[in-house]
């Protein structure tokens, strides 16, 4: 059995890669697979979904859920085994998972309403209850942040030449040299989240907030507020940016200047893809460095 799939807006860039060509090839049979082996009721995938088709789903007992089929990136490879450590505490619960179809089910946050709907101030206070919930030992199989920033800083100078400088020097040496100063000083090593920006905290009913989508690493706790303090959900200025980093520093007890570091040099890892620039994220970057 296939099923015909609706691609929503946010996942169309996969159309113009040849990975992303060969995984909408194969979503039909992993979405059919999938209905069938859980027994589903699937609705219309969400729109604004970027690295997974992601659709409403009902299970046989009526229990709300949400069935998501991964796009196959490394960043996502661990999100089903961080679910299951959490194991509801702060974020959904994982209902169930498929490996090989990079498939998951997870608990549907009811309303759903997304943490960047609250007044800035407010939404802070949620993520201050939030991240040391979260922030658990942890160990293998989840990659190392000293991994995952040694290619990082592999990866950032080609991207940069490839891309034809697409941003000044003094940027690219910046994240460098605080690469080498932050990897091998990190403190205890806990999961952390990459992607845990406002729009990845959704209003529930069990708790009333719970993180969705996360892309774990372990490493040290300073690295967690970083997606906090570069996204733009919670005001796009420098000096909400500069807000962000003192207040969730302050009230987590975290070293200001290492989550900073961390800022800068995740900021403009994720500021270059294979193909383009994401000049916003750039200009995070020169904001946290204090050169507007």
């Amino acid at each position: 059995m296939t099923v015909e799939v609706e691609i929503p807006e946010g996942l169309r860039w996969t159309e113009r890669v040849p990975a992303g060509r060969e995984w909408l090839a194969v979503l039909p049979d992993r979405l059919a697979k999938c209905v069938e082996r859980w027994e589903l009721r699937v609705g219309r995938p969400f729109a604004y979904a970027f690295a997974s088709l992601a659709m409403p789903a009902e299970l046989p007992d009526g229990t709300p859920a949400v069935l998501k089929l991964q796009y196959p990136d490394d960043d996502s490879v661990h999100e089903a085994t961080a679910l299951a450590h959490w194991a509801g505490r702060g974020a959904v619960r994982l209902l169930a998972h498929d490996a090989e179809r990079r498939a998951l089910l997870v608990e549907r946050c009811v309303p759903g309403a997304p943490l960047h709907g609250l007044p800035s101030e407010a939404a802070l206070d949620v993520a201050v209850g939030l991240l040391p919930r979260l922030g658990v030992p942890a160990g293998p199989p989840f990659t190392p942040l000293a991994e995952e920033a040694d290619g990082w800083a592999e990866r950032l100078p080609a991207k940069w030449e490839r891309l034809n400088q697409p941003f000044e020097r003094v940027l690219l040496d910046a994240a460098l040299g605080l690469l080498a100063e932050l990897v091998p000083s990190q403190g205890e090593q806990v999961l952390v989240n990459q992607d845990l920006h406002a729009g990845n905290v959704l209003a529930a009913g069990r708790e009333p907030w719970l993180v969705i989508d996360p892309k774990p690493l372990v490493g040290e706790r300073e690295f967690a507020a970083v997606p906090l303090v570069r996204g733009p959900e919670l005001g796009n200025s420098p000096a909400a940016v500069r807000h962000r980093l003192g207040r969730l520093s302050a009230e987590l007890g975290l070293d200001r200047e290492r989550v900073r570091g961390w800022a800068v040099v995740h900021t403009l890892a994720w500021s270059m893809a294979e193909d383009q620039i994401f000049p916003h994220q750039v200009e995070i970057v020169r904001w946290l460095l204090g050169m507007e």
